[in-house]
């Protein structure tokens, strides 16, 4: 029979731990379908501001983790439970920190995370993430496990984890334009070229290309936010990248950032000023790249609050934007095709206000990390009193990795104390629910069904264990 551990940093102080939302907020934030599961204070990471941020999840345990850039440097946060987070430690800036540029960006490759900042010489810090299994004395200082100088400054980093390539941007080579960066050895980057045709690049997604376009399926695709444009490049010969198309849109301000729609039809932008300069509401354009030497705007979507769009991703049909006062939106992209778009869920992470303002020390979400397979999202503030947001959508199951090959569904109700298991392979023969310390508190026998509801009325609103036929492990939330 498997046991499990349970780790807790009593120190640790989470506010607003795991509240449905009901009668739209989640303790005080306003809400619409996603509940917050914790918050976790910038004074616990030593930290005046939060910025971007990225995840991982470990292909050895399935475990969870948050990297949330800092003003001082990049926090690792275990968010496995998701009600008890757990600090592990830092990773300290590359240099002296400055008063302007100290935000960092960073993505993951192989295991490792990339780290970019504004910050002076910082270059590229590479932090090897399995050292995160080892930590039993949060929170700890990391160092880095190897450093590219091959520029000083960056904005923003992106990698395409099919090739194996980073792709440093707005810095201080290639006119603030791409740096490519070979990292198929994490911890050995080699500089691999650039592009500086298009000048500077604000953020990037790289793909290797599955979309529409017969005639680049396959290739090596830089799809690039560039202030007052968006430019497709093909970077497949780093020696020598070739501009496809660009394609700018009505009251261009500030091309800030962009993410592909799944079948790479469309790509979303958003523009980070124009809600100041031109006064709309926030804002997202949607381009049609069926054909990417003829990108085409499909549409453009207006929100509902005068709030300033920052960082949008894309999981399944949905887009998850970050939007500074406003916080996380999600809009449903199911019927994009048709410029149908519409917001289908709220987690405002400053409730004060949903004023329209982007300047340094700005209050609200500056990103959001929608892609946990257990569905819990991560959103990042700017300000002292936001930090780190883990929340979920109330209506999908937990669907969690399991101890043995079989895959257990979890459907919670969230009218009632019901809790239906799902198991696609196997009779359910016994559930036992423990409490967060591995306390047993019911246990059910002998039901040998593959679906089968339980009532967990007796139990108090929280989040439990649940072990199926003595080995499968998942969390259930009693609303």
């Amino acid at each position: 029979m498997k046991h499990f551990t349970f780790l807790f940093l009593l120190s640790l102080s989470i506010v607003n731990a795991q509240t449905p939302c009901e009668n739209g907020l989640s303790a005080d934030f306003p809400c619409e379908g996603y509940a917050l599961m914790s918050q976790i204070p910038l004074s616990n990471f030593d930290a005046e501001s939060g910025n971007d941020s990225w995840g991982w999840t470990d292909p050895q345990d399935g475990k969870e983790y948050v990297l949330m850039g800092l003003n001082n440097g990049t926090a690792f946060i275990d968010i496995t439970d998701p009600v008890n987070p757990v600090y592990l430690g830092k990773l300290p800036s590359n240099g002296q920190d400055a008063l302007w540029g100290n935000w960092r960006d960073m993505k993951v490759y192989q295991n490792h995370t990339f780290i970019v900042s504004e910050i002076e010489n910082h270059g590229m810090q590479v932090f090897d993430l399995t050292k995160l299994r080892e930590v039993t004395n949060p929170p700890q200082t990391f160092s880095a496990d190897a450093l590219y100088t091959g520029f000083g400054s960056a904005h923003n980093i992106a990698i395409n984890e099919d090739s194996g390539f980073a792709y440093a941007l707005g810095g201080d080579t290639f006119n603030g334009g791409a740096h490519f960066v070979n990292i198929q050895d994490p911890t050995n980057p080699v500089a691999a070229g650039g592009h500086s045709a298009d000048d500077y690049s604000h953020d990037a997604q790289i793909v290797t290309y599955i979309g529409p376009d017969p005639d680049y399926q396959g290739r090596e695709i830089f799809v690039g936010s560039n202030e007052n444009e968006v430019v497709i490049v093909d970077v497949t010969d780093k020696g020598s990248p070739q501009t496809i198309a660009t394609l700018s849109y009505n009251n261009a301000t500030y091309a800030h950032q962009g993410w592909f729609t799944e079948d790479q039809h469309y790509f979303i932008v958003t523009d980070e000023l124009d809600e100041i300069f031109v006064g709309n509401d926030l804002r997202l354009i949607i381009m049609d790249f069926t054909d990417l030497d003829n990108p085409v705007v499909h549409m453009q979507y207006l929100g509902e609050t005068p709030a300033v769009d920052h960082n949008v991703y894309v999981k399944d049909d949905k887009a998850y934007l970050a939007a500074y006062t406003a916080g996380m939106r999600v809009i449903d992209l199911s019927d994009v095709e048709n410029m149908n778009m519409e917001e289908i869920g709220v987690f405002d992470t400053w409730p004060a206000d949903d004023n329209t303002s982007a300047s340094i020390g700005d209050p609200g979400a500056w990103n959001v990390y929608p892609f946990f397979e257990s569905n819990n999202i991560a959103i990042t503030n700017f300000s002292d009193n936001g930090g780190l947001f883990i929340v979920r959508d109330e209506t999908l199951p937990l669907q969690l990795p399991a101890n043995n090959s079989a895959s257990v569904s979890v459907f919670p109700n969230p009218v009632s104390s019901l809790v239906t298991f799902q198991l696609e392979t196997m009779p359910i023969d016994t559930i036992e629910v423990f409490d967060i310390t591995g306390k047993q508190l019911l246990a059910f026998d002998a039901i040998g069904e593959r679906t089968v509801t339980i009532d967990l009325s007796s139990l108090s609103q929280g989040l439990y264990m649940a072990r199926v036929n003595g080995q499968a492990a998942v969390r259930v939330v009693k609303q």
